[in-house]
Order: C-alpha cells, then structure tokens, then sequence
C-alpha cells in the first residue's frame, strides 16, 4: 500500500521559505494557490485565521517605514478622488448587480469590498445588512480570487506600460481590493510603490466606518460596525519613527521584518483558495465581481496615464 504524500511536511517547509528574503512575493503567493488547489493545505480553518493577524500585525509594521508627514500628504492628495472612486463604484456594481441578476445583499458586499478595501469592508457590511453566512462567503470568495488574480498580473502590467512607483502605487491601492494584495503587488513592483500603496489604501479603508455607519442609518440596522484597529496601529508605527528619529534603524529593522512577514500571510492567503471555495462563487456574482473590477481598474489606470489623478 502507497504511502500518503507528506502533506504538513511540505506545507511546512513551503511556509518556512516564505520567511526568506530570497522568496518574492509572487512566487509565495503562487505556492501558496497551489497547495490550496491541489487540496495539500492540512489547516485550512487556521491558515485563514492566522492569515488575518498576520496581516493586519504586518500593515501595522509598514508605519515604521513612513513618518506622518508622509502619510499626512499622501493621504491628502487621494482624499477627493477617494470620495469619487467609492461613490462611482458602489453606484456602477448596483447597475451591474441588476444586469447580472446577483441578489442584492451579495452585489452590495462585492461592490463595498471592491470600492474600499475588498474583505475588511464585506466584514464590516456584512452585520449591517443582515446578510446571509452564504451571501457573505460568496462576497468573499468572489473578491478573494480577484485579489489573487490582481496580484500576479498588475506588477508585469505595470511594468510593460513604464509606469514609475508612485503611478502603479496609486494604482494597486485603487483598483487592487485587499490591503494584503495592494501590499504584495506593490513590493512586487519594487521602487517607492509600497509607501504610496499603503497609504493610499489605508486612506481608503478609514471610509469602511462612515460608509458603513450611513448604510446602518439608510437601513435602520442595528448591526455591529467593526473598525478596522490595525489602522490606528499604522499610525502608531509612524508616530514613532516621526518622534524618535534615533531609533531609525530599529523602526527600519522593524518595517524590512514587515514586509517579509507580507510574503508569509500571502502564501496562507493562497493557500485558503480551495476548489470549494472557487465553485462557491457561482457564475453571476462572479461575473458581477470581475466586470466592476474590470472597470475599476481600466478607468483608474486611464485617468491615472492621463494625469487627471496622481
């Protein structure tokens, strides 16, 4: 009798690569797609656990890369066309929801994660709502693997149109739905893509709270808000490295420790891409979910290109 494929062993051993410098990440992300795939992921309930802690520990480290100023002026600049980019967005997978037929609850999940910041604002609507565990997981879903097919085709995308850091920073932090793919996208790309990513997205994803807070009031809902605490953490970070210049090289041993640990949580972010999960998304929501990407993306980078923005 055959013995079984040793699959811990090689999860492990993946995993522990991912902590190297050496792994890019693309290539733990792709690793990571296909364990899950292949059904090789021996935890799958604690990959998509820890991949959240690590994730948000991570984004809260990336502070320790900015200083407030920073942070302040990026954050600025995106202000306005936040506000126009999330308004337009909601509004176009609304329109989009009725062409496809979706059900209402899911085209408002997938339309808030992708104007704001993909899974943490579908976690935030979803008690507002009173949505479904099956409206919710397919919101999820539907996003997860657009954010797994952003990662990999946004850096060679971004590199055959010339754009420069700041351009496809912009960009990722736009049209990209997870702050875990904005990031990894951006450190992918290289060059000062990640500072303007993070800020830029963070920026966006301070909106889940009023957003969140008028769908509440529109709906009489007296769901649970959740804010996303790991942003208040990014600025903590970047208050200290503002205030205590001394310790420069531990704020930077502290933010090169962060994006290393991004590496890691997209290997557990791939690895939560189980074939169930893909025929769980369904054709319609699917279908919802990647033609308002579609436009996000394409209108984003054209005014982008164009210089209306940036």
């Amino acid at each position: 009798m055959p013995r079984p494929f040793p699959t811990k062993g090689l999860f492990v051993l993946l995993l522990a690569a991912c902590a190297l410098p050496i792994v890019p990440p693309a290539a733990a992300l792709a690793a990571g797609i296909a364990i899950g795939v292949l059904g090789a992921n021996p935890w799958p309930s604690r990959t998509s656990r820890y991949s959240k802690s690590l994730l948000q520990i991570s984004v809260v480290g990336l502070g320790f890369g900015l200083s407030l100023g920073e942070i302040w002026v990026t954050g600025r600049e995106a202000a306005l066309y936040t506000i126009i980019g999330i308004t337009l967005t909601l509004l176009t997978g609304r329109a989009l929801g009725r062409l496809f037929g979706a059900e209402k609850n899911t085209t408002w999940l997938i339309a808030f994660g992708t104007a704001i910041c993909g899974g943490s604002a579908i976690a935030a609507m979803a008690p507002v709502l009173r949505s479904k565990d099956e409206d919710t997981a397919v919101a999820l879903a539907t996003v997860f693997t657009l954010n797994a097919t952003a990662l990999l085709l946004f850096p060679p995308i971004g590199r055959m149109l010339t754009l420069n850091p700041q351009q496809f920073g912009l960009w990722a932090a736009l049209a990209i739905h997870d702050t875990s793919s904005v990031v990894g996208a951006a450190s992918a790309f290289g060059g000062g893509a990640l500072a303007i990513a993070t800020t830029v997205k963070l920026t966006r994803a301070v909106w889940i709270m009023p957003c969140a807070m008028g769908a509440a009031w529109l709906k009489k809902s007296e769901g649970k808000i959740a804010f996303p605490l790991f942003i208040i953490g990014f600025i903590a970070a970047a208050t200290l490295r503002t205030f205590l210049p001394q310790w420069e090289g531990a704020w930077a041993g502290l933010f090169a420790l962060a994006r290393q640990s991004l590496v890691v949580t997209l290997f557990l972010i791939g690895a939560g891409l189980s074939r169930t999960v893909l025929k769980r998304v369904g054709p319609r929501p699917f279908a919802l979910g990647i033609c308002l990407w579609l436009i996000v993306a394409g209108t984003t980078l054209a005014a982008i290109l164009y210089r209306w923005i940036g």
